[in-house]
């Protein structure tokens, strides 16, 4: 699994989201090098990772990351939240937690309203296996739907989606299974470490409403809107995410 490492400082490790890869970090990453060091995951089957051996699966791959990152802080964008998550409320390693446009639960059930339909993954599933370009692109045109600049974010989402070489359609089904099933509220109280949850107010795949209710949950939580942010606030925002980020870091202990 590739991991790519920029800057010196204490670990902040970024975890991207479906269909994506480290890279979609690089305004973020630009702006934080200076004082942390960076380990930007690609995901199997995504990026340079689209040829790795190891599945798309949480503990395999926290497993793979946790070895070549101690002692960091873990953030996670939207599917890589369940990643992060799971490594924060299972390994002593893990020194914080940011969730970015990310839930314990994707999806809505019973005591947990603000998600979307369980029907959402399914069908984008569905409509890879016949549409693989269409369905990538429409998928992140939900990324930025709804942000204030989500026309510039939507153009460097799609300058970035190929730019390490198509994700695995594999790998993509994986993905969409873990949005579609995976539910880790269990973890939120259990959680010793403290974490931030960074929303966009105007996100359409994750609703901030979902967001606070996780951090509520979690002890040491701190629950962030930015107002005029889509789902991918690290790019049309990064400025904001990164004072954000900075006044969490300030204080972690490691």
């Amino acid at each position: 699994m590739h991991i790519e490492t920029l800057g010196s400082g204490p670990d902040l490790g970024l975890i991207h989201g479906w269909a994506l890869h480290g890279g979609v970090f690089a305004p973020l990453a630009e702006r934080l090098a200076p004082r942390y060091r960076l380990p930007l995951v690609d995901l199997p089957g995504h990026g340079y990772s689209r040829d790795a051996d190891e599945p798309l699966d949480p503990g395999v791959v926290v497993s793979q990351v946790s070895a070549r990152t101690p002692e960091a802080v873990w953030l996670g964008w939207s599917l890589g939240g369940l990643f992060a998550l799971r490594a924060a409320a299972a390994l002593p390693s893990v020194r914080g937690l940011v969730m970015v446009a990310a839930t314990p639960r994707f999806v809505r059930g019973p005591g947990w309203e603000h998600a979307v339909e369980p029907s959402v993954f399914a069908s984008f599933g569905e409509n890879l296996a016949r549409d693989y370009g269409g369905t990538l692109d429409r998928f992140i045109a939900l990324d930025t739907l709804g942000s204030e600049h989500g026309q510039s974010e939507l153009r460097a989402l799609r300058a970035l989606l190929h730019a390490r070489g198509q994700p695995s359609p594999e790998a993509l089904q994986a993905g969409l299974g873990l949005l579609e099933r995976s539910d880790l509220r269990h973890a939120l109280p259990e959680l010793r470490v403290p974490s931030l949850w960074l929303a966009g107010r105007r996100d359409r795949l994750v609703d901030p409403r979902g967001m606070a209710e996780a951090a509520a949950r979690a002890p040491g939580a701190r629950f962030v809107e930015l107002a005029g942010a889509g789902h991918a606030p690290f790019l049309g925002h990064v400025d904001a995410v990164a004072a954000e980020l900075d006044a969490f870091m300030a204080g972690i202990r490691f």
